[in-house]
């Protein structure tokens, strides 16, 4: 098993308002999760304005959520995560074959006693509700009694296989009934599409937000700031727990992928969020870097 890589990661959000903004209150989700095969070494986020008021806490989803409010004039404002994270490898999937269906017998008992976070993932949402078309499409690879990991495993390859990564293609409220129709778009596209079809048979599945170490082309050096957000799927059995699965990228996540939050779809892991007074027209940046760090 490899050990673990280290790297050094930075998020900055910055809005310049052609207006004076009076107020602004907002939501921050921007501090990467501690898990089994992630350490969070080094953390802070820079707030310019400094805020007159912050402070941190969980949200329903054990995310770290950074509130915070400014009550002063203000025609920007920067909003800058830095730090350094631990990646391991994540969890063997071992050989456990069992059916697809025989996962949704299973969440009734999670509701009870064994993981009330899936048993809460297979519900729709105000982002995703059920779709009819998502499941027609998702069909083909949930035959009677398949493999549940072969049969998402063959879900994420058609998705990748089927569908072309174009930004610019969609914005954030792009239903999946839009992006079967266009065959395009982002991870978020993707992601928001594999979750339509696995909650369309009654399979729990998360939306998961991160970052993913890019390569540069051959012979260039890596640059700062031009990597971006990314976004894949968590879906749950339970011989397996929770394996996560990578539609755009038609992979399962390994240690290269940087876990910062999770929820039922994109609305639930926003990086920045919030409510202005004032302003006027807005214009937002938003600058990514993963960097290894040697050593």
């Amino acid at each position: 098993m490899p050990g673990p890589v280290r790297y050094r990661v930075e998020h900055e959000t910055r809005y310049a308002y052609d207006a004076p903004v009076s107020q602004s209150w907002q939501r921050a989700r921007l501090t990467p999760r501690s898990l089994p095969w992630q350490k969070l070494l080094v953390h802070a986020i820079d707030i310019d304005p400094r805020p007159d008021e912050r402070h941190d806490g969980p949200d329903a989803f054990g995310n770290t959520v950074t509130h915070f409010g400014l009550h002063g004039a203000h025609r920007r404002l920067r909003v800058r995560m830095h730090g350094e994270v631990e990646v391991g490898a994540r969890p063997l999937i071992v050989e456990a074959p069992h059916s697809w269906e025989a996962a949704r017998p299973a969440l009734r008992q999670a509701s009870a006693a064994f993981d009330l976070d899936a048993a809460r993932m297979c519900e729709p949402t105000a982002l995703l509700p059920l779709s009819d078309a998502a499941r027609h499409y998702a069909a083909p690879s949930f035959a009677r009694g398949r493999d549940w990991l072969a049969a998402v495993s063959e879900l994420m390859h058609r998705i990748h296989a089927d569908f072309e990564f174009e930004p610019g293609a969609t914005t954030v409220s792009t239903s999946v009934d839009e992006v079967l129709h266009q065959k395009s778009g982002v991870c978020q596209d993707f992601a928001h599409l594999m979750l339509a079809c696995l909650r369309g048979f009654g399979l729990a599945a998360r939306y998961v937000s991160g970052y993913l170490l890019t390569e540069p082309p051959p012979g260039q050096p890596r640059l700062m700031g031009v990597d971006a957000s990314h976004a894949w799927v968590a879906a749950w059995s339970p011989q397996h727990g929770w394996v996560e699965f990578d539609p755009t990228n038609d992979q399962l996540a390994d240690q290269r992928y940087i876990t910062l939050a999770w929820g039922a779809d994109f609305a639930d892991v926003v990086p920045l969020r919030g409510v202005i007074l004032g302003g006027g027209t807005q214009v937002m940046d938003v600058a990514v870097s993963v960097m290894p760090v040697e050593g």
